[in-house]
């Protein structure tokens, strides 16, 4: 069993199999003007045959267009599906389809008798979408956040390869400890690219009271569309041990995870060492 480490040696893979949600791909120019079910979209990099997409597929790209630039911001009602079907001069049953998909990929929320919203990691509901770590017994309750470092390092080299930086570059190091009722239980690490969490300090973490990823949606403005993970059992080293207060090579379940937000960018390394005595690794597969 290996010892658990820095992810200055990170081993975590964006393409490797994780979360199923993928973000729409780009969105494609101009008003689709055809109701039927697919059009063509242009032609294959060989050049020699066309290619074709279904038209929901090119009403959801161009709301997510939308949606990335901001035009509707996270918690906000969108136009309805009579108003899109106007805007994109398509059936109302095509802009239905569309608004189906981003629902499934948590992009934007229906909400009965109100409309659609704009999805954010403030509510209730996304809190444990990305926390997969449940307790044994009971309901899952938040957990208490301390925050041990949080400072601008230079990307090591794997850290930077993962994120699409140059080695070198700035990035926000985090490591906090999550507990539950008093008891520590996981230990993580966050890299975040420096450009995009300008200002970002331990103070400011402290200070916000919601979920991580609410505040690097409202006050950063970035949203974790869909991520990646790795697990893989490890034991704990020393300083792991010491701050999860278990004796050193006690088994825990090491994560890594890597985050995308819209266009699949990378924006989050994540590597969390979760203590299983009284919790497990739970995900829904469809």
């Amino acid at each position: 069993m290996k010892k658990s480490q820095s992810m200055n040696q990170a081993s975590s893979n964006p393409n490797s199999n994780g979360a199923t949600t993928t973000s729409a791909g780009s969105a494609v120019g101009g008003a689709a003007t055809s109701q039927s079910g697919t059009s063509q979209s242009g032609t294959s990099q060989a050049g020699t045959s066309p290619t074709f997409s279904p038209l929901y597929q090119q009403i959801k790209a161009l709301i997510t267009q939308s949606l990335q630039s901001g035009e509707w911001k996270p918690g906000e009602l969108i136009p309805s599906e009579v108003e899109l079907a106007g805007r994109y001069k398509v059936s109302q049953g095509t802009v239905r389809k569309a608004i189906d998909e981003l629902a499934a990929e948590h992009l934007v929320v229906r909400r009965q008798g109100k409309g659609t919203f704009v999805a954010t990691h403030n509510e209730a509901r996304a809190h444990f979408r990305f926390l997969k770590l449940m307790p044994d017994e009971g309901v899952p309750q938040h957990f208490e956040h301390e925050y041990l470092e949080v400072k601008r390092i230079r990307a090591p080299a794997e850290v930077a390869r993962l994120l699409d930086l140059k080695s070198g570059d700035a990035v926000v190091y985090i490591k906090r400890l999550m507990s539950d009722g008093g008891t520590p239980t996981i230990l993580e690490e966050l890299w975040l690219p420096g450009v995009l969490f300008k200002g970002l300090t331990a103070e400011r973490l402290a200070e916000y009271k919601g979920p991580m990823y609410g505040l690097f949606e409202s006050e950063f403005g970035t949203r974790m569309i869909r991520a990646t993970e790795k697990i893989r059992a490890v034991a704990a080293d020393a300083q792991t041990a010491l701050a999860l207060k278990v004796a050193e090579g006690t088994p825990l379940l090491c994560a890594d995870r890597v985050s995308f937000t819209y266009g699949d960018k990378a924006v989050e390394l994540r590597r969390g060492l979760y203590l299983t005595a009284k919790h497990h690794y739970q995900n829904e597969l469809s």
